[in-house]
């Protein structure tokens, strides 16, 4: 039987109980890959900003919803939280910048980071920072994750 594929956009999550391998491409923004290797199920999200500020919908476009809303899923579907693990991907500095506003990709993770840590869910495995993008392939039956780095290339628009 072949294994269902699924494209998390960014500013979504994804949970299935049916295994599913899901692919993701990040830059600045973090994806939080949840696992239950007792039920053998897991979930993702991708969220581009670290909080939400209160207005507008609480949406999994930041850091401390996607986050949350990923654990009720894992938590309404029969997981127990300790024994859930994380891996954490992506924030990276893609655009250069000396304004520390910017600097998303390092809100970004440490909002991963912190709220897991509160949570008492253990990080397993990451790959965060640095100047390049990221492609994963998370599956959520086995809870392995496939990287691929994303190198920036200058193009040529002389010729």
């Amino acid at each position: 039987m072949e294994i269902k594929t699924h494209f998390l956009y960014p500013s979504t999550l994804f949970f299935s109980r049916e295994p599913h391998l899901v692919n993701t491409i990040l830059g600045s923004c973090v994806a939080v890959c949840l696992y239950d290797p007792v039920n053998h199920t897991g979930g993702i999200n991708h969220y581009m900003l670290p909080f939400w500020n209160g207005e507008g919908l609480a949406s999994p476009k930041y850091g401390n919803i996607a986050i949350e809303r990923l654990l009720d899923k894992m938590l309404s579907s029969g997981s127990k939280k300790n024994n859930l693990i994380a891996k954490v991907f992506g924030g990276a500095e893609v655009i250069d910048t000396q304004v520390s506003q910017f600097h998303i990709g390092e809100r970004n993770i440490e909002v991963a980071q912190r709220t897991l840590k509160e949570l008492n869910i253990r990080i397993s495995g990451q790959s965060l920072g640095g100047k390049n993008g990221r492609k994963i392939q998370f599956n959520t039956e086995t809870g392995a994750v496939l990287q691929k780095i994303i190198t920036r290339q200058v193009a040529d628009l002389k010729k």
